[in-house]
């Protein structure tokens, strides 16, 4: 089983992978986890990270060909991060979204800071990410068409969120492990 988690900063992807990791015990590899970590290494926020990477697209390709190596390689993963889903087509395909404000909230929560600066710093983040995943990969980051459920994270709970997901898992490990085919 390969799944992928994604959505945009706030929206909840980190804490419902690790719900399904407890669960099916499979690991998760998150690649906001390794933005974050190259931005502490550098010494330098979020937001600077992202106009270094505007400037240095190494610095995506880097994060996205470690997902695609992982994903090639080792079974029963899932991968959390915001292009995770169009690195690897043949995943069950995850995106959970809520409105900015609800998504924001819980980034001063997380972060512990004020609400008018990490709205700055949020909408600053997704809009250089927006750009980046466009010139990188031709990607836009708002069309959804690719992913297998879409899930709002303001109407349901993480918990609620997990039984969805589980109910989703659990059928398609009853039919072999194996998300369904495109038909189209």
């Amino acid at each position: 089983m390969l799944i992928t988690i994604s959505g945009l900063p706030g929206s909840g992807t980190t804490t419902v992978s690790d719900l399904l990791s407890r669960h099916y015990g499979m690991e998760v590899i998150s690649a906001g986890e390794v933005f974050r970590t190259l931005a502490k290494e550098k010494g330098i926020t979020l937001a600077e990270l992202g106009e270094l990477a505007e400037k240095d697209e190494t610095i995506d390709v880097q994060i996205d060909k470690r997902q695609q190596e992982i994903a090639a390689t080792r079974d029963n993963i899932i991968l959390e991060g915001r292009l995770a889903g169009h690195m690897v087509p043949h995943a069950l395909k995850v995106w959970l979204k809520a409105p900015i404000d609800v998504r924001v909230q819980r980034i001063v929560g997380r972060e512990n800071t004020f609400f008018t600066k990490a709205l700055g710093e949020t909408l600053e983040r997704e809009a250089s990410e927006a750009l980046r995943y466009h010139e990188i990969h031709g990607i836009d980051i708002n069309d959804l068409s690719i992913y297998d459920l879409v899930i709002d994270s303001d109407r349901w709970d993480q918990f609620q969120i997990f039984h969805i997901l589980s109910t989703c898992i659990n059928a398609l490990m009853d039919k072999g492990g194996e998300p369904p085919v495109d038909m189209s």
